[in-house]
């Protein structure tokens, strides 16, 4: 059983007992009982201050790209990071006058774009030069810490969705993260890891014999962050990404391309430990929403050689290439942004939508990241404190 850096905290509350302290927490800051970091702190006489929450709300109540309202929870005051514009992504400096310390836990899923720890990354730049220290309590990464794929991050392509200089599949903690964001932005702050017991980098989440919180609404369970950052691409297209149903980023489906036609291209990929099953599925929100769809079912059939993003990539093709005219890229606002298309904004430039819809095959596509993929993983190793 994991020890995550929750209970570590908790077990030495005495050292903060003076200390003034706000959080950055969502309903996933729980320990092995099941109770939340506030009330728990609250139990043992270290009331925070405040508590500031981030996308979805304190309880992941409301969807994506939804504004969140402030409010109260047990008489402590909650400050929405996830307002209607991009300055409520930063807290106002007001809140920070009274605080000694923050400390943020909320569990990750270990894609570039989950904006939890984007979060954390620009209230770690706000802070800088305060004197408050950071304090991350570590959980696991729950695509394990070995892998990482996908390209880089553009210089002009930041974004909410794109904070860290990181590829999409990144394999680090969220502790490991700030260490990162301290050094790359050279931040004037204390950061302090309170690290977790017994992970190891080989571990996906369903080994570390935790239970799951969905940390968003539609991020129900480990299989769906397993596949999400390929999936989440198509949040950039008119394709549905299988919002409004149970299983969001499993199936995908669009009606202008068959389910039939759709699975037999993607399984003739050969694509590493993955499987599409023709389905038909009918949302009951966002894209499509009452209207049922063809689609594609994806399966992992070994998570050891499953590649998420090269997955998500393929999968984009193939709307693209069956979809014909029907199939657009979209360009509005998306995550505050509406300065380059949603998909580029995901991938962290233009290059694989260009090569998509110039025609170039699967395997030339995918050599556009991989000399990124190897620099990356080497220069890694000195962020890793599992």
């Amino acid at each position: 059983m994991i020890t995550t850096g929750i209970e570590v905290f908790l077990a030495g509350i005495d050292a903060y007992r003076k200390k003034r302290i706000a959080l950055i927490a969502n309903q996933t800051a729980v320990t092995g009982a099941f109770r939340y970091l506030w009330d728990e702190m609250r139990r043992l006489g270290v009331p925070p201050v405040r508590i500031f929450s981030p996308e979805h709300g304190i309880f992941g109540t409301e969807q994506d790209q939804d504004p969140v309202n402030g409010q109260n929870v047990r008489g402590i005051e909650v400050v929405s990071l996830y307002g209607s514009t991009s300055d409520s992504l930063v807290p106002d400096g007001r809140y920070f006058e009274n605080i000694d310390c923050i400390v943020y836990d909320i569990q990750d899923v270990g894609a570039r774009y989950y904006t939890y720890v984007n979060t954390m990354a620009l209230c770690m730049k706000a802070l800088s030069g305060s004197g408050i220290e950071f304090v991350v309590l570590d959980r696991p990464n729950p695509l394990g810490g070995v892998e990482a794929e996908g390209p880089s991050l553009g210089d002009e392509y930041g974004s909410f969705v794109g904070v860290f200089p990181v590829p999409v599949r990144h394999g680090l903690t969220a502790g490991e993260l700030a260490l990162l964001y301290r050094d790359t932005e050279s931040l004037d702050l204390s950061v302090t890891v309170v690290m977790m017991n017994g992970w190891e980098r080989d571990m996906y989440y369903d080994d570390a014999g935790l239970p799951w919180v969905p940390p968003s609404p539609n991020m129900p369970s480990v299989h769906t962050a397993v596949v999400y950052p390929g999936m989440c691409l198509l949040e950039g297209t008119n394709v549905s990404e299988g919002r409004g149903t149970t299983v969001p980023f499993e199936c995908s489906g669009a009606p202008f391309a068959g389910s039939e036609p759709l699975a037999g291209m993607l399984n003739g990929m050969n694509l590493p430990g993955a499987y599409f099953r023709p389905v038909e599925y009918k949302p009951t929100f966002n894209k499509y929403k009452g209207r049922s769809i063809p689609g594609i079912y994806l399966h992992v059939t070994d998570r050891k050689r499953f590649r998420p993003f090269l997955t998500g990539v393929a999968v984009t093709k193939a709307f693209h290439d069956l979809g014909g005219e029907q199939f657009r890229f979209l360009h509005d606002v998306y995550e505050f942004n509406s300065r380059h298309p949603a998909f580029d904004l995901l991938a962290g430039g233009p290059e694989i939508r260009e090569a998509i819809t110039g025609g170039a095959g699967i395997t030339a596509i995918s050599g556009l990241w991989k000399d990124y993929e190897d620099r990356f993983l080497k220069h890694r190793k000195e962020y890793h404190i599992y």
